[in-house]
This record gives C-alpha cells, sequence and structure tokens, in this order.
C-alpha cells in the first residue's frame, strides 16, 4: 500500500510492502525514520522549527514542529519495536524558494534543518543522509521493505539519498 504524508503530517508501517511518500517538501522537511530489524518504517512531514510559537497549534499537532513532531516520530516508533541503535534517519527538504525573488527573509528552511540537527544530537541520533537546501521543491519516499529513500526535484533530478540499505527480511530473519 502506498500511504501519502501530508503538511503537519506523519505515516507508521510494519507492512514489508509499502511506501510512504510526501510531495511538495518547499521549506518543509520530510523526516524518515526505518530500523531494519524490527521493520518499522515512519516519515514525518513538518513546516516550522518551534513549537513555541503556537503551542496551543503544537498541542493540537505536534507534527507540525520540529520540537514537537521529532519526538513523537520516534516515540511512535519505539512503540512498534523500533530501537534508537539501529535506526536509519534520513531528511529532504529545507529549501528557500522564496530566495530566488530575494523575499526569504525568514530562511524557515534553514532554520527547519537547524534545529532538527541540534535536536538529534542532543538526544543521540545520528542522522545517516541528507538532501536539503536549495530553492526546489521535494518528493520524498520510503520503502518500509529495504528501507530505501528516494528523493525527486521538482524538475527531475532523483537522487536516492541512503544508499546501503538493508531488506527488513534480513533482519527479521525471514
Amino acid at each position: 500500500m502506498i500511504y501519502t504524508v501530508g503538511i503537519a503530517d506523519m505515516k507508521i508501517s510494519t507492512q514489508h510492502s509499502d511506501i510512504i511518500i510526501t510531495y511538495a517538501l518547499g521549506s518543509c522537511l520530510g523526516i524518515t525514520i526505518h530500523d531494519p530489524v524490527a521493520c518499522v518504517g515512519a516519515m514525518l512531514h513538518i513546516m516550522l522549527p518551534l513549537s513555541s510559537i503556537d503551542i496551543q497549534k503544537a498541542s493540537q499537532n505536534p507534527c507540525m514542529f520540529v520540537d514537537t513532531g521529532v519526538p513523537k516520530l520516534f516515540n511512535d516508533c519505539y512503540k512498534l519495536g523500533a530501537r534508537k541503535e539501529r535506526l536509519v534517519v534520513t531528511v529532504a527538504g529545507g529549501a528557500s524558494p522564496l530566495s530566488v525573488s530575494g523575499n526569504d527573509h525568514f530562511q524557515i528552511g534553514n532554520r527547519n534543518f537547524i534545529t532538527l540537527r541540534k535536536l538529534l544530537w542532543h538526544n543521540g541520533a545520528l542522522l545517516k543522509a541528507y538532501d536539503v537546501g536549495g530553492t526546489v521543491a521535494r518528493t520524498m519516499s520510503l520503502e518500509i521493505g529495504t528501507g530505501k529513500v528516494v528523493v525527486k526535484h521538482s524538475g527531475g533530478e532523483t537522487k536516492v539519498i541512503n544508499i546501503d540499505v538493508e531488506d527488513c527480511s534480513v533482519g527479521r530473519g525471514n
């Protein structure tokens, strides 16, 4: 099955054949985590770095912000058997689409990525691969069975950003 992650949304799967995808990652970040042993994969599409700008919105939808969405992403995967030391974390997005016109004063994409890196570092989680910055939007997909993350740039460029993936069936002994 293919699951689509909307803006300020998250999807998790434990099904080998599932694919999780998100579109239109401009300044937003798409964050995936994958545990090949537990065969747990998830994707989060966050909009803004810090929930302190609107605590009420953050409590209603933690997936909107890096500082509330990322802990939810990890904790929900832990509940399904994922373990931090096995997680493969990948990120895409964080662009500055408005910088083409010189109007990107807020640098949301860059701030999102910096906030994410600090949060991961503070919690001892490693970032395996990323494709961030620039001015173009991206589409990001995660194959649950293999852990393969593919990023397509608007305009046609496609990248596999975590090259050495491990099939879930190897980790599960299937």
